[in-house]
């Protein structure tokens, strides 16, 4: 009976190990599925950042067509506005001279449709 008992403890401890090892190998199969989902998750990072990246570059060089066409805008603009108050200063006090002339210097004439019955 006693090599029975012994056969016994001998299956259970064979049969802890064995759940020991069992146990340990699944530790070690979710610490590699951990650390390959890590590794995924940074190379899909690193990914996306490259993609912004290449995004941002192509961004800036639409924008920036459209901007340096903004800037020749508001370029021309400005030098249009420069030309109409250069004009207005050179020509204010010919202007005003004559519109006084023609409001103060009144000359009465019969208009040329007027008929006098008679």
């Amino acid at each position: 009976m006693a090599s029975q008992s012994q056969g016994v403890q001998q299956l259970l401890q064979a049969e802890k190990r064995a759940a020991e090892k069992v146990a340990e190998a699944r530790k070690r199969k979710n610490r590699r599925l951990k650390q390959a989902k890590e590794e995924a998750q940074a190379e899909v990072e690193q990914y996306r950042m490259q993609r912004e990246k290449d995004f941002k570059t192509k961004e800036a060089t639409a924008l920036g067509s459209h901007g340096n066409l903004s800037m020749e805008v508001d370029k021309d603009t400005n030098e249009k506005i420069r030309i109409i108050q250069a004009n207005y200063q050179q020509n204010r006090e010919a202007v005003v001279s004559h519109l006084l002339s023609l409001v103060c210097e009144i000359k009465p004439e019969i208009h040329i449709n007027y008929r006098i019955n008679g």
